[in-house]
C-alpha cells in the first residue's frame, strides 16, 4: 500500500528534494501538511496552474492536509521567477479582487475536506524591521545569485531590485508560518522552495520536502502557459471554447497534456506516447481524446463529446452551433439605419481597431449565417443583420439582435 501511495504522489513530478525525502515523510504516521502557494496576479485558473493544484488534490485524497497559501502579500512584491526584467507591482485592491475571484476556482479542483486556506498577509504584514533584518540575515547575496534568472540579469547588467531578492525569503517564511512538511510548485519555483527549507532549519523546524511539477506550455506550443501571453486555457472557460483551444496545440504536446491535465494513469499515457512515437496511433485522434478528457474533467461527463460535435459542425461542416448567445447590435454603430461591419467588430471587442477588423473581413475570417463577408467597406442595413449569426474567427458566434 505504501509503495502504491508513493507511486501516485510522485507520478509526473519533475524534481523531489531531497531524494527519498517524501518516502521518509510518509513514514511519520500522521497527515502531512502539504503547502502550495499561489499569488493572485491574474483572473483565471489555467490548465497550467491546475497541474500543481491537481497534485495537491492527490495528497488530499491520500489523507493529507492541503495548505493553500493565497499570496495576497507576495503578489504585491512580485515573483521574479523566470523574468528578464523587473515585475510591475500590483496594488492591494487589485490583488484582493483577483484573490476573491480565484478562490472559488481553486475549490473547483481541491476537496473542501482536509483543506486549509491561508492568506500570507496574516504573518508578513505584521513583520517589523527587526523581523525583516533577521530574515535577510538568513541568506546571502551570493546564494541569491545562484538563481539562474538573477545570475543572467546580473551578467547582462540588467537591474535587480532588493525587493526582488526579498521575494524568495518571503515565500520561505510562508513555509515557516504554516510548518509545512511538503511544498509543491512548478519547476520554476524550485529555488524559492529550497529557500523555504533553509529558513525552516533556521527557525528550528524540520525542513520541508520539495516536489515540483513540469511547466505546461501554452496552446502556442512555445511559451509557458500564461494569461499575459494569451496562450492559456482557463478551467472555467465554456466547454466549446476549451475544446477548440485544445485542438490547436501542436501534436508534439499531446502526450504531455494527457499526462499533466487529464485523469489518465501514467501507464496508459506511456502506452499512448509510444504509439504516437512509433506511428501506430494518430496524433489527431489522441488530441481529440485529450480535449474530451479535459472538458469532461471541468464540465462533467459527456461535455467533451458534445463539445467535439460542436467543433466538427463549425470546422468540418462550416455550420453554426445550436446554442448561440444573443448579441444586441450597439446603437452607436447604427448610422441612418445601416451598420458598417468593421465598427461593429471593434465595438463588440472582437477587433482592436477598424483596420484590424478590415483585415479579418478581407481574409475571410468574418461570416454571416455561414457565408463569408467579402466587402469590408459595405454598410449593411440593420434589418439584414438582425437575426443572423455573426461568426468571427473559428470560435466566436453571436446571434445579432436589434438594440432594445
Amino acid at each position: 500500500m505504501a509503495s502504491d501511495t508513493l507511486s501516485v504522489l510522485t507520478s509526473g513530478a519533475a524534481e523531489i528534494v531531497p531524494e527519498g525525502g517524501l518516502q521518509e515523510k510518509l513514514t511519520l504516521g500522521r497527515p502531512l501538511r502539504v503547502k502550495l502557494g499561489l499569488d493572485p496576479t491574474a483572473a483565471d485558473v489555467t490548465l497550467g496552474w491546475a497541474v500543481v493544484l491537481r497534485k495537491l488534490r492527490q495528497f488530499q485524497d491520500q489523507g493529507h492536509v492541503a495548505v493553500l497559501i493565497v499570496g495576497d502579500f507576495t503578489a504585491r512584491v512580485g515573483d521574479p521567477s523566470g523574468r528578464s526584467d523587473k515585475r510591475p507591482r500590483l496594488s492591494k485592491e487589485v490583488v484582493q479582487a483577483y484573490a476573491d475571484r480565484l478562490l472559488g476556482q481553486f475549490r473547483a479542483v481541491l476537496s473542501d475536506e482536509r483543506l486549509e486556506v491561508r492568506y500570507n498577509s496574516e504573518w508578513l504584514e505584521p513583520m517589523d524591521m527587526e523581523d525583516v533584518l533577521k530574515l535577510t540575515a538568513s541568506y546571502t547575496v551570493a546564494r541569491m545569485l545562484e538563481r539562474n534568472d538573477f545570475a543572467q540579469r546580473y551578467r547582462a547588467g540588467r537591474a535587480i531590485s532588493i525587493m526582488e531578492f526579498m521575494y524568495p525569503l518571503l515565500q520561505g517564511m510562508d513555509s515557516v508560518a504554516v510548518e509545512s512538511d511538503i511544498e509543491l510548485g512548478g519547476r520554476d519555483q524550485l529555488f524559492n522552495n529550497l529557500v523555504g527549507r533553509e529558513l525552516q532549519r533556521d527557525y528550528g523546524q524540520d525542513p520541508q520536502v520539495v516536489l515540483t511539477m513540469p511547466l505546461l506550455e501554452g496552446i502556442d506550443g512555445v511559451e509557458k502557459m500564461s494569461q499575459s501571453l494569451g496562450n492559456y486555457v482557463g478551467i472555467f472557460e465554456p466547454a466549446d471554447e476549451m475544446f477548440g483551444k485544445l485542438m490547436s496545440i501542436p501534436d508534439s504536446l499531446v502526450a504531455k497534456y494527457l499526462r499533466l491535465c487529464t485523469p489518465l494513469g501514467p501507464e496508459e499515457v506511456d502506452d499512448i506516447e509510444r504509439g504516437l512515437n512509433d506511428g501506430t496511433l494518430l496524433p489527431v485522434e489522441q488530441k481529440r481524446r485529450m480535449a474530451r478528457e479535459i472538458v469532461d474533467l471541468y464540465h462533467g461527463r459527456g461535455a467533451g463529446s458534445r463539445a467535439e460535435i460542436a467543433f466538427d459542425l463549425v470546422h468540418r461542416e462550416r455550420g453554426v452551433p445550436e446554442n448561440v448567445a444573443e448579441t444586441p447590435i450597439p446603437a452607436a454603430v447604427i448610422v441612418d439605419g445601416r451598420v458598417w461591419l468593421p465598427r461593429l467588430l471593434v465595438t463588440l471587442g472582437r477587433a482592436s481597431s477598424n483596420s484590424e477588423a478590415r483585415r479579418l473581413i478581407d481574409q475571410g475570417g468574418v461570416r454571416l449565417d455561414s457565408q463569408a463577408v467579402s466587402d469590408s467597406e459595405a454598410e449593411i442595413p440593420l434589418e439584414e443583420l438582425t437575426g443572423k449569426v455573426l461568426q468571427i474567427g473559428r470560435r466566436w458566434f453571436g446571434r445579432l439582435e436589434a438594440p432594445g
